[in-house]
């Protein structure tokens, strides 16, 4: 009971912080694209994905494997998990450095093969610069979070987004008319001095710490590569194959027609926009998977299926349970959620063509973290490659025909095919079964008949139609009507 309300208080508080930081990330998007325009974003947008990639490169997915070696290390007995957070430093040492030599070294053929113009050396060289840095507070937050101290986490994340936002809010609306290079480069100047921040404090943090380990560690450094470079091949390909995406979908915007400039443009408003907002809600999902990660690694280590089993049949109910209302409102309001956000018509349509596959977008932020948990990274990296191959050749298939309705096809054959293979590995693997009326159908119903429900509602009231305060108004009948018809169900059936 304990351990279930630490769990509870903890996802509350990353839930909360997260909700914050992504309303916040929301917002400065929006106010940017505002300001340099959508083809901008584009720009920033590829940086951002190249940014992604060199940083996993750079420290392997430091956070995943800092925090599940040393949960798994805490569980032993007289374990050091300071030996193995040493271990950590010392592989994203040789990482970080070794990656931004590269990038020193090869900046210009990046910038002309990745970016497709020479304007993109400077700000690689600034990403360079802060690989290392992140790379370090990377293996920080990997071991507060390991430690079960989520609180310091969320504030080094506050802290660091507080900075980033103030140094890139400050810069942009500074400089008139800004060129590209020059956006890429405030933008990797704020990111730095984010990373920078969250540092500084994990290692004030470290270092005033209550207790020190001095007991012998069960691995040594060789074996934490054997045990890490699982998932470092893992996140760094899947990087690599998101970054290829993404790199390729201006290309073939521009085949299809569209100018290199209507093709940024495009693209920009997809990922700052409109991707940010499929998975605004997510957040709650997102604060859980750090600690769904470290439970299900410790409940392994210990032999405890039945506990792995009874984890797995709530975290699945519970996702559905809460993406499928998300998903239906989507589809209801995404025209008025685009319009809204500053997309216009393309993002409101995005939106509600790619509604119906947030459920499966959902679910593999919680089966991919009980597959990490497990240690069954072999299985996600396949399952990676072929969602990948998937989304890439649906993209250079059908986007040069039909444009953005390319893309929509590419995401919902790749995120349905790949994480319904993560859902029936996971249900082999745990021996979990699944009630489908339960898990699916009761909550379309209930979806179904509270709108209408609610649409009924502001009929009689006369309130009915698509201005802010009406939609708040509506979403807010509509949620208290399908929580209550939920647990009412679910209450009733507890009691049988």
């Amino acid at each position: 009971m304990i351990l279930k309300n630490r769990i509870v208080k903890d996802t509350v508080l990353l839930t909360i912080m997260q909700l914050i930081l992504d309303s916040a990330s929301l917002v400065m998007n929006v106010a940017i694209t505002k300001k340099l325009g959508t083809s901008a974003m584009g720009i920033v947008s590829l940086t951002g994905s190249f940014m992604i990639l060199a940083g996993m490169v750079s420290n392997g997915n430091a956070f995943l494997c800092t925090s599940r070696l040393v949960s798994e290390e805490r569980g032993k007995i007289n374990g050091n998990p300071d030996r193995v957070l040493k271990y950590a430093f010392i592989m994203c040492i040789i990482l970080s450095f070794s990656t931004a030599s590269a990038l020193f070294l090869f900046g210009e053929n990046i910038s002309l093969k990745f970016f497709k113009t020479t304007d993109m050396i400077k700000p690689l060289h600034f990403i360079a610069v802060s690989l290392p840095v992140g790379a370090f507070s990377s293996c920080f937050k990997g071991y507060f979070n390991a430690m079960r101290k989520v609180s310091l986490t969320a504030r080094a994340d506050i802290m660091e987004f507080a900075v980033k936002f103030a140094v890139i809010t400050g810069l942009v609306f500074t400089l008139k008319n800004p060129s590209d290079s020059q956006v890429c480069e405030l933008m990797t100047t704020g990111i730095v001095c984010g990373n920078f921040t969250s540092l500084i404090y994990f290692l004030i943090i470290f270092l005033k710490r209550d207790r020190e380990y001095s007991g012998k560690s069960s691995i040594d450094f060789k074996k934490y590569i054997c045990y890490a470079l699982p998932i470092m091949f893992g996140s760094c390909m899947t990087s690599a194959l998101s970054s290829t995406n993404d790199a390729l979908i201006p290309v073939t915007l521009k085949q299809y027609g569209d100018s290199f400039t209507e093709a940024l443009s495009q693209f920009g408003i997809f990922e700052a926009i409109v991707i940010p907002v499929l998975f605004f809600p997510s957040v709650i999902l997102c604060s859980l998977s750090g600690i769904v990660v470290t439970e299900s690694a410790r409940e392994k280590a210990s032999g405890n299926k039945e506990r792995i089993s009874g984890i797995t049949k709530k975290l699945i109910e519970g996702t559905l349970m809460f993406s499928i209302p998300i998903s239906a409102f989507m589809i209801k309001f995404g025209k008025e959620i685009g319009e809204l956000m500053g997309g216009g018509e393309l993002a409101g349509k995005m939106i509600t063509i790619i509604a119906p596959v947030v459920p499966f977008i959902y679910l593999e932020i919680i089966l991919e973290s009980l597959i990490k948990g497990l240690g069954l990274q072999g299985f996600s990296s396949l399952n990676y490659i072929a969602e990948y191959a998937i989304r890439i050749s649906s993209v250079l298939i059908f986007v040069p025909h039909f444009g953005f309705y390319g893309i929509v096809i590419s995401y919902y054959a790749s995120n349905i095919i790949g994480n319904i293979s993560r859902l029936i590995k996971i249900l082999k693997y745990t021996g979990a079964g699944v009630n489908v009326f339960k898990y699916i159908f009761l909550p379309v119903l209930c979806v179904f008949l509270t709108m209408k429900t609610s649409e009924l509602v502001m009929r009689t009231f006369r309130f009915y139609g698509t201005s802010l305060i009406q939609l708040i108004i509506f979403t807010l009948i509509w949620l208290v009507g399908y929580i209550f018809m939920i647990y009412g169900w679910n209450g009733r059936k507890s009691c049988t």
